[in-house]
């Protein structure tokens, strides 16, 4: 059958599908927000779902609940959080409806989860019509800024029981006993063990740690004195005290200081070390200042160094105060005679053996049974220490008297020039302290050599092949006619360059010393103010010139040679900051963490047993330690590191022994324990 079509036309079939084809001439509006709503939100929740896989919880209140951790994705974060625990609340209508983030972590306070909450809120705000993924990154970034916020205020209730009708009730007062005989003290001090910390005290500790030290350092690392160790507790930073001609003679010459920040400081206490001073003269003052820094716990670490610069001549006369003495009750004084024959017997003993020092012996020594641990896992950490520098012998009375300018210096030895010296409104200059680089003439090695005064030797070796040597500088004034600065006589070295020194200049117009020496060196311009006039003065050093006049005389005596091979400092080859292999730990004792150098060798053995199997001797007690966290030598502490602060006897509470007042005190053993009895024998034959 052959169908018949209209010529020039279309099938009522094309013609429909052109119609339909054809553009519209009006728009028709979109069906929607709903759906798109839903499609949104699917998107996004999807989207957490792949980066966190969250834990998924229907409230049924139209919100859904999203619990997932979020870890700081800086790897310099300074704060101890490994992840933020988030619950994030969307609603069924997001994102017509914000969505809520709620902080769970338990070891950070609520203030500072609420200053989270509030910073989500935020972003939220800000970036309207972003997806959840982006707002949890921009949070991340946020994190630290949020946590370093001062806490938000929150309010504690209590509960207070009304005991206002015990107060009518009559009292009896306790049967009067009779006064019981005072026990005498104990000669030697009890074990006490430090203090343990919560860990919402830790995170706390380590969040005000964190914040002090970033304004520390962005108020002080500019100076050129600054300087920061690499595990990020010792600070080495200027002081400039307010009235240094106040200061003690022995304390004047301090021109920096070493602030040590134990790691949960303001929990453990903070120290100082006074640089370029005597440690007899320093350790007082920094003893002093621990116990005030203990007692402002609230102050800053700025606020710290303001107060030391600013009461240093305070904290000097109180450390030179002698301690108060007891009164004794008169019935129990001896009589005189008793008296002058007890000093005049303890002078005898001192006198005789004044180089002994009573050492305490380490606390996980004090047990033979090796083969128990003391202490489960790594402690916390402790208490902040001595620093256990090496001590400075006493300076002579020449030069606590101040230093005296002869009327003519003889001319021998090496000159020290200053050719094109400039001096504005300076009426004399003098180099009060001189610190040099001497080049060592066996093996030409640069050594330097730091204090030296007027008038006063120094004798010291090369670091290279230990050939001793001494320096010996004399002092001359400086002025518009002399660029002389003094001579240095030299043995057993020569003159190389001059290091940053100490000049004390005269004011021009009153003609007053400046009772606070300046810190100078070569090409380097000076300017201050007079104290007494407070007229501006100005000396510049652009050049210095060592000028050999004669060979230099020492003091008359020869050195003393080297007998024979020189025994060499052992090397350990350890870096500070870094931990000592295994934590200084050994197969004796497990739990101690530090190393010791024994007095009878000067060598360094984990333990007393390591020192008996490797040498031939008696081992003596060891007065100094090597820590096994951050390998810094130091004076012997019992339990902690005096930098670092971190505990190197193991956890403190948890161990079997520690001087038998641990978890293996027989009276608190059960009696099925099989340890209680143990070793029982053995102790009834050593007593």
């Amino acid at each position: 059958m052959i169908s018949i079509r209209p010529r020039g036309g279309a099938s009522p079939r094309s013609s429909r599908q052109a119609v339909a084809a054809a553009p519209s001439s009006r728009v028709v509006p979109k069906p929607v927000p709903e759906r798109e709503t839903k499609d949104a939100r699917g998107y996004q929740i999807e989207q957490l779902r792949r980066r966190y896989s969250p834990q998924e919880t229907d409230l049924g209140n139209g919100e859904t609940s999203f619990l997932f951790h979020l870890k700081p994705s800086d790897p310099d974060f300074p704060f101890d959080l490994d992840h933020l625990e988030c619950d994030l609340r969307i609603p069924e209508t997001y994102p017509k409806e914000a969505p809520r983030l709620l902080v769970k972590n338990k070891n950070i306070p609520r203030g500072f989860a609420i200053n989270i909450e509030k910073g989500w809120d935020a972003l939220v705000q800000e970036k309207r019509g972003a997806t959840l993924l982006s707002l949890t990154n921009a949070l991340d970034r946020r994190l630290e800024s949020l946590l370093s916020e001062q806490k938000a205020e929150t309010v504690k209730l209590t509960i207070f029981k009304d005991t206002r009708h015990l107060n009518d009730e009559p009292v009896a007062e306790p049967a009067p006993q009779p006064a019981k005989p005072v026990a005498k003290p104990p000669v030697s001090r009890p074990y006490v063990p430090e203090e343990s910390y919560t860990k919402d005290q830790i995170a706390e500790a380590k969040a005000r740690r964190a914040q002090d030290v970033r304004q520390l350092e962005a108020r002080l690392s500019r100076l050129p004195v600054y300087q920061k160790s690499s595990d990020g507790i010792i600070y080495t930073l200027s002081l400039e005290p307010k009235r240094r001609a106040s200061l003690p003679t022995g304390l004047q010459p301090v021109q920096s200081v070493q602030l040590i920040i134990p790691l949960l400081y303001p929990l453990q206490p903070l120290r100082i070390l006074l640089n370029d001073v005597d440690s007899e003269v320093a350790e007082p003052i920094e003893e002093l200042f621990a116990q005030k820094a203990a007692e402002q716990k609230h102050m800053s670490l700025t606020s710290h160094l303001n107060y030391l610069a600013q009461n240093l001549h305070v904290l000097a006369k109180e450390a030179q105060k002698p301690p108060v003495e007891a009164v004794a009750n008169p019935e129990v004084q001896a009589a005189p005679s008793q008296e002058a024959e007890q000093a005049e017997h303890t002078s005898t003993l001192d006198q005789g053996k004044g180089h002994i020092h009573v050492i305490p012996r380490p606390p996980e020594w004090a047990s033979d049974d090796s083969t128990d641990d003391s202490g489960s896992e790594d402690g916390s950490d402790a208490e902040d220490g001595e620093d256990g520098g090496a001590d400075i012998e006493p300076q002579q009375a020449q030069a606590e008297a101040g230093p005296s300018l002869p009327t003519q210096t003889p001319e021998r030895g090496t000159a020290i020039l200053f050719p094109s010296i400039e001096l504005y409104g300076v009426e004399l200059l003098q180099v009060s302290v001189l610190n040099l680089n001497v080049k060592c003439d066996r093996c030409k090695t640069v050594n330097e050599i730091t204090g030296l005064k007027d008038n006063i030797e120094k004798t010291s070796s090369c670091k290279k092949c230990a050939v001793p040597f001494s320096v010996r500088f004399r002092q001359e004034l400086i002025h518009q006619n002399s660029s002389r600065a003094g001579f240095i006589d030299a043995v057993g070295c020569t003159v190389s360059d001059l290091l940053p020194s100490t000049f004390n200049p005269t004011c021009a117009a009153c003609s007053t010393p400046s009772p606070a020496g300046l810190t100078s060196v070569r090409g380097e311009t000076t300017t201050n103010v007079c104290r007494e006039c407070h007229a501006r003065f100005t000396f510049a050093l652009p050049d210095v010139k060592f000028l050999a006049y004669a060979p230099g005389a020492g003091s008359g005596r020869p050195l003393p040679a080297a007998p024979g091979p020189r025994r060499r400092q052992e090397r350990l080859g350890l870096r500070a900051g870094e931990p000592l292999p295994d934590r200084g730990a050994c197969a004796h004792y497990r739990r101690s963490h530090r190393w010791f150098r024994f007095s009878c060798c000067s060598k360094v053995y984990p333990c007393d047993r390591c020192h008996d199997a490797a040498e031939s001797h008696t081992n003596e007690w060891a007065s100094r330690m090597v820590c096994g966290w951050c390998s810094r030598e130091q004076r012997y502490s019992p339990e902690s590191c005096a930098f670092c602060g971190r505990s190197v006897i193991g956890n403190r509470g948890k161990g079997y022994w520690e001087g038998g007042k641990g978890t293996r005190d027989p009276r608190l053993m059960r009696r099925g324990d099989k340890r209680k009895y143990k070793r029982l024998g053995a102790q009834k034959k050593e007593t």
